[in-house]
């Protein structure tokens, strides 16, 4: 029996008012731990390329990355609703390669749906996929894979101009067959407005708690990095420490010749040992018989 969030589910909780959570996951014991702690939505974003690839942004990110790690989330995940990203330039050049590459991050990749960035100009691209019977979820506001176009990670929305642009951007989403939208780095009074406008759930990123839900990339949340942490998420354990000085140990006891102990150690009979030294030479001197024969 399949008992893994759909966007039915989604949709239900924006109507009774539940609040819908959402995580970046990258790989296979991340998401099984994810998925235990109960999450709605396991997310392969392209994030991966700053946070595990380790790029400076999400550009260099290819559809092998993504898939990649898509099939990793999706054999560790049974409850929550896979979703995975679309990387830059796999839907920006036609609807119909958009289709097709949707198409493979759920054949291929296992997941149940897939985000794609922009608000009127890929309209028809989401309502393409959608006709197709694959789930898009948008994404409005700070679009990184536009992030040379727009300057810089930085708050948009801000001028009567671009709030109204954003308003009407998420309404043709959703009349092009959107399930949902995500708002990142979006004003909390336009976040709302756009909310309350839109019968899909709305997912904030930087976007204040009037969203229908929220979503926040795993390492950011962890702790794994020490040098940044954005304005829009909390620390919720410092893990990077844990994993610094639990190799710390392991690297000290393997120098001092405390590890490995017997109790880290297999065993054999120590008389084993003998039998095949002695064996050896008859097989030895079998060898030299059949050679002279």
């Amino acid at each position: 029996m399949n008992n893994r969030i759909a966007i039915t589910d989604l949709a239900a909780k924006k109507k009774r008012g539940e609040k819908i959570v959402m995580f970046t996951v990258y790989d296979y014991p991340t998401a099984r731990l994810v998925d235990e702690a109960g999450v709605d939505i396991s997310f392969i974003g392209d994030t991966l390329g700053m946070v595990v690839l380790g790029y400076d942004s999400t550009l260099p990110v290819t559809m092998d990355d993504i898939l990649h790690h898509t099939k990793a989330v999706a054999r560790g995940t049974q409850h929550a609703h896979v979703l995975a990203d679309m990387p830059f330039m796999s839907y920006q050049v036609s609807p119909e390669d958009a289709l097709r590459n949707a198409g493979r991050l759920l054949q291929e990749g296992g997941a149940q749906s897939v985000k794609l960035e922009g608000g009127i100009q890929v309209a028809d691209t989401v309502r393409r996929i959608v006709d197709a019977g694959i789930p898009v979820m948008g994404h409005l506001g700070l679009t990184p894979q536009s992030v040379n176009q727009l300057g810089g990670y930085k708050i948009q929305g801000k001028t009567p101009k671009a709030a109204v642009k954003l308003l009407n951007d998420a309404v043709t989403l959703e009349q092009a067959g959107a399930y949902a939208i995500v708002l990142e780095c979006v004003p909390v009074h336009l976040a709302n407005a756009i909310t309350e406008r839109v019968n899909v759930p709305t997912i904030g990123i930087g976007a204040g708690a009037g969203c229908d839900g929220q979503v926040q990339v795993f390492h950011d949340l962890l702790g794994l990095y020490q040098d940044f942490l954005p304005k829009h998420a909390r620390r919720y354990a410092q893990v990077g420490d844990t994993i610094r000085e639990a190799v710390r140990a392991y690297a000290k006891d393997v120098r001092a010749g405390r590890f490995p102990t017997q109790a880290e150690s297999f065993i054999m009979d120590t008389q084993l040992f003998s039998e095949p030294s002695e064996a050896a030479p008859r097989r030895v001197a079998s060898r030299k018989r059949r050679q002279t024969a």
